[in-house]
């Protein structure tokens, strides 16, 4: 009882300062709103990028060359290794080094402008089987036909684009049988895939696809793949493909310690984690340098609380001469302290998740992904939880100088 009736007096002197409550909360509202944002943001991102690598598929491995990474400087140098080449991939097809293995298709990435007549386009030019790419992503040409393994062994000059490429090319004109111009090397577009958006990391609208073999001999002059992707026979069977694919290249390029690998081997379990876990501690250490503003807004609670305790002088002399004892004096005003920025925490988590909405709406048309409406609960409950603790913090200074006001005086107070 003794708190119900102190949080009702504490209550009504906050609704008659309305102005002066709500200029009070406006750091903390500030920043709850703005540590939802982040997260909801962070968390979308999450699952954005985790549902783009999961639909590669659980069963799905690449190989890649140099070690694995450990930094920045660490990709870069992936990039620039030459270690996986052809013997590798012969070595992997067969059935005897890696039982489990259902497909394996190698990949290099070409950087380059492609032109047709007066058009010059700059699309995402990948050395990649078309019949892999529409077997692991399930998307397949629509006009036209495919390329595949053949075409690759043959080196065959071939092409299949993305709508947009065609687009941008052919000003509506039917691509199919036309030749195209990349680096001086001329291809025939042989098929075209459907309008399919962001798959994965890159916009299938903006590929360019030619056989790996072309684009090592044509386009980059180089004997070595940037990846090797492998699908096992089930998602139950990877980490026994991992540990055949291992052994099989370690024996060929005679590694005998495995620090030493010149190679590495990720899944797509191994990947989402690694993922998972760089996002989420980037998104904290993002929210915990915005959390700094509560304790911005804390200081201005307790700054505009002793203000208060001034004003309201002889309010406090009234109630101690009534009977009220230094206890109720400091137990009111600690409540209207932790009241207003526990409030200030629930209108920061409503306006979060407002601009959360807003924001993953404005995403999903600038990047042209399905980017979704998130809500973080834990960070709402978090975000409550942590003004009211302010408030019970900043709080307490202007309560004590309150409870310790002697009635005599306070009552004398102009």
């Amino acid at each position: 009882m003794i708190f119900v009736r102190t949080f009702k007096t504490a209550w009504n002197a906050l609704i008659i300062n309305k102005a002066r409550s709500l200029l009070t909360i406006l750091g903390i509202v500030i920043g709850v709103a703005a540590i939802i944002l982040i997260m909801a943001i962070g968390q979308g991102a999450q699952d954005l990028i985790l549902g783009e690598i999961g639909g590669l598929g659980a069963d799905t491995i690449v190989v890649r060359p140099g070690k694995q990474p450990t930094g920045p400087s660490g990709s870069i140098d992936t990039l620039f290794s030459d270690s996986l080449k052809e013997r590798d991939l012969d070595a992997l097809r067969k059935k005897s080094n890696v039982p489990t293995l259902k497909s394996v298709t190698p990949a290099v990435f070409v950087s380059a402008s492609v032109s047709y007549k007066g058009n010059t386009y700059r699309p995402q030019v990948f050395g990649w089987s078309a019949d892999s790419m529409a077997e692991m992503l399930n998307i397949y040409v629509t006009r036209g036909v495919s390329f595949g393994e053949r075409e690759d062994r043959q080196r065959e000059s071939v092409a299949v684009i993305g709508s947009k490429v065609a687009e941008e090319l052919f000003d509506g004109e039917d691509p199919i049988g036309k030749s195209i111009r990349i680096k001086n090397k001329s291809f025939r577009v042989i098929g075209v895939l459907p309008p399919t958006g962001q798959v994965v990391f890159f916009n299938a609208d903006e590929l360019l696809l030619v056989p790996p073999s072309v684009a090592q001999l044509y386009l980059l002059g180089i004997d070595h793949y940037n990846e090797i992707i492998v699908q096992a026979e089930s998602p139950e069977s990877v980490d026994r493909t991992v540990a055949d694919i291992e052994h099989t290249i370690r024996d060929l390029h005679n590694i005998t310690d495995p620090e030493k690998d010149d190679f590495y081997v990720q899944s797509q379990s191994e990947l989402l984690s690694m993922v998972g876990t760089i996002l989420s501690v980037l998104t904290a250490f993002l929210a915990s340098m915005v959390a700094i503003s509560l304790v911005v807004g804390g200081i201005g609670v307790m700054n505009i609380m002793l203000v208060s305790v001034s004003e309201r002088t002889r309010e406090i002399g009234l109630r101690k001469a009534v009977g009220a004892t230094n206890k109720d004096i400091h137990r009111q005003f600690l409540v209207e302290a932790i009241v207003l920025t526990a409030v200030g925490g629930v209108i920061g988590t409503l306006i979060g998740f407002a601009l959360s909405a807003v924001a993953a709406l404005i995403l999903s048309r600038v990047l042209g992904v399905s980017w979704a409406i998130t809500f973080p609960v834990m960070a709402a409950v978090l975000g409550i939880g942590v003004s009211a603790g302010v408030g019970l913090v900043f709080g307490s200074y202007p309560a004590h100088k309150a409870s310790e006001k002697s009635p005599i005086e306070a009552l004398r107070y102009e």
